[in-house]
């Protein structure tokens, strides 16, 4: 499906500020046709959390919006990432997302290596100082690597979409919202892209991915 996305949010499920049906609502009357739930989940949490997301699925086709019911998997030992992300799969996540290095949070080391080896993890958020192994690692995978708005993890966007760049890694820009003031419209996700340093080409090839077809593919 072609459209506005995004593909990393938060609800109270989580730390976020809304409902998930609120966040639906908010996005789908600024235009969204895609919208993923990806609250944080550990060990503890990863099935409750898609077993609720599920239940809003209706809601979200009521508003014209396809729910993607997801996760991010945060702060978890890298060598647990891959038991997480398919325990999710499992439970009926349609993406998973790993809370990857980002430099403004003490992130284990590995956890980029770990997400980009994970045949079940489908994007890896704000992942800091990616290393081009890693990266290369992550576009044989067909993982997503993100530009993202949220103040701090942004600060790597550059080098972010740089590496992507040199090794032909799926960029997605998403807006890590967790209150209604994070959400963003058309223009902002542009500027994110170009600010990141994609050309203007790049940038509308990027906001108008297909998200059917890059999480089937």
């Amino acid at each position: 499906m072609n459209g506005m996305y995004d593909l990393h949010t938060h609800t109270i499920l989580s730390d976020g500020d809304m409902l998930p049906t609120e966040l639906i609502r908010r996005m789908a009357v600024m235009g969204y046709t895609t919208v993923a739930i990806t609250d944080h989940v550990d060990t503890s949490n990863t099935t409750s959390v898609v077993e609720s997301l599920l239940e809003v699925r209706e809601s979200a086709q009521l508003y014209g919006v396809k729910l993607l019911c997801g996760v991010e998997i945060t702060h978890v030992p890298p060598s647990q990432i891959a038991g997480v992300a398919k325990r999710a799969k499992t439970a009926g996540a349609d993406i998973v997302v790993v809370h990857g290095e980002t430099t403004v949070e003490p992130v284990a080391e590995g956890t980029n290596h770990e997400s980009c080896s994970c045949e079940y993890v489908n994007i890896l958020a704000h992942p800091g100082l990616l290393t081009i192994d890693d990266a290369r690692l992550a576009a044989k995978n067909n993982i997503a690597l993100e530009l993202t708005s949220r103040a701090g993890h942004n600060r790597t966007n550059g080098h972010v979409a740089h590496v992507a760049k040199k090794t032909s890694c799926q960029l997605v820009v998403d807006s890590d919202a967790h209150s209604p003031h994070d959400l963003l419209d058309k223009r902002a996700k542009f500027v994110i892209a170009i600010g990141a340093g994609l050309t203007e080409s790049e940038a509308n090839a990027v906001i108008s991915l297909n998200i059917d077809r890059f999480l089937t593919s």
